[in-house]
């Protein structure tokens, strides 16, 4: 086995490395994106979408007969632009990561309820942070359809709990002691009392 010394590049992420931190980015690729699309003289944007901006494929599936055959609008690409734009604003920004990080996990988790208009699915969003790395994140569409906001909230929150279990079983096994119990911030108060109180729960079950 050869030493290829200090890691600095590896599966399209570049590595910078300080006393006191690694910082991950991929700052070489944004590049490449941006002169490839010609955006070099663009204007960067504050924001990688507009607000409250929706993408369908409404009008393709509509002038087909079918939503079978799935193919990006002009809106889509436009979308696309934007967030290349975005991301012109910090190339190189990336995920820090400190020698000063603590065991202690705090997650953070959202749903969209109703997200997508055609398929009428929920988006479960979140993000966990490892003494305020983050370290994990995700943002995907429901499997199933939520008939109200409190029960995509709580199906977002059952997600993220998954999650944090199957990552306190991980830094445990490397040997970082985890502060317990974690802190899961929720918007929705009425799915934390249901994830909180089981006669809620079953009440729950019975409605849904």
């Amino acid at each position: 086995m050869k030493d290829l010394g200090e890691l600095k590049y590896f599966l399209g992420i570049e590595f910078a490395r300080s006393a006191d931190e690694i910082i991950m980015h991929k700052r070489k690729y944004v590049l490449e994106i941006i002169s490839e699309l010609r955006l070099g003289a663009a204007k960067p944007v504050a924001t990688p979408l507009e607000v409250n901006a929706k993408l369908t494929t409404k009008e393709y599936d509509d002038h087909l007969g079918t939503s079978s055959n799935v193919q990006p609008k002009r809106s889509h690409m436009d979308a696309t632009l934007r967030v290349v734009k975005y991301v012109k604003n910090h190339p190189g920004q990336g995920i820090l990561m400190s020698n000063k990080t603590t065991g202690t996990l705090e997650a953070f988790c959202d749903a969209d309820w109703v997200a997508c208009q055609h398929s009428r699915t929920s988006v479960t969003s979140f993000l966990i942070k490892l003494g305020g790395s983050l370290v994990s994140w995700k943002s995907k569409k429901q499997t199933t359809i939520s008939r109200c906001f409190t029960e995509a909230e709580y199906r977002s929150l059952a997600v993220t709990i998954a999650k944090l279990v199957f990552l306190v079983g991980l830094i445990k096994e490397i040997g970082v002691d985890v502060q317990l119990p974690v802190n899961i911030h929720c918007y929705s108060k009425a799915a934390i009392q249901i994830s909180a109180n089981p006669d809620f729960k079953n009440e729950q079950n019975i409605l849904i």
